[in-house]
């Protein structure tokens, strides 16, 4: 990796949802453009209720830099690697339906490397929703469904916290 540093701007938009066909062929475009890297702006679309805090989501944007670094991406674009390491799973197809977006999402968390703020305008354009603040997550994160995902138990709970769960298995999921 070159000298440029990669910071990271993220968007989370609260999607309104009349059950339509449009949109759920709409959204697996979305998803097969992010995985086939032919997606204009890259960027990572993640289903934001899996997301408690974006700490986690940090600690899934380093490890993403790091394989970039060492030029070792599992998946092929640098975007699709940021949900597939937020995911915990080792399988790249499962990490990126349970973590990515999907027609059941309601709520999507867009996130690019080195956006700009045009860039960022244009990825707007691809939501069809209303923008929400990253303080946001937390009230909105489906707990239960995070906890069955990465498997955490109440007893890890009492001594920890959600995103602090999540965050530990982001970072030890090579290791184990």
């Amino acid at each position: 990796m070159s000298n440029n540093t990669y910071r990271e701007e993220a968007k989370v938009t609260q999607l309104s949802r009349p059950a339509s066909n449009n949109e759920s062929v709409r959204d697996k475009e979305l998803l097969d453009s992010m995985q086939a890297a032919t997606l204009e702006p890259e960027v990572a679309f993640l289903n934001a209720s899996l997301i408690p805090d974006v700490f986690p989501l940090l600690a899934a944007a380093h490890r993403t830099l790091v394989s970039k670094s060492r030029e070792s991406l599992t998946t092929r674009t640098l975007h699709s690697e940021l949900v597939y390491n937020y995911s915990g799973s080792k399988h790249i197809t499962e990490s990126l339906k349970r973590c990515g977006i999907s027609n059941s999402s309601t709520y999507v968390l867009a996130a690019r490397f080195n956006a700009t703020p045009d860039e960022m305008k244009v990825v707007e354009k691809l939501i069809n929703g209303k923008e929400i603040d990253l303080e946001e997550l937390e009230g909105r994160a489906d707990k239960a469904q995070i906890q069955k995902h990465y498997k955490i138990t109440a007893v890890e709970l009492g001594i920890s916290s959600l995103p602090d769960a999540i965050t530990c298995r982001i970072a030890a999921r090579d290791a184990l």
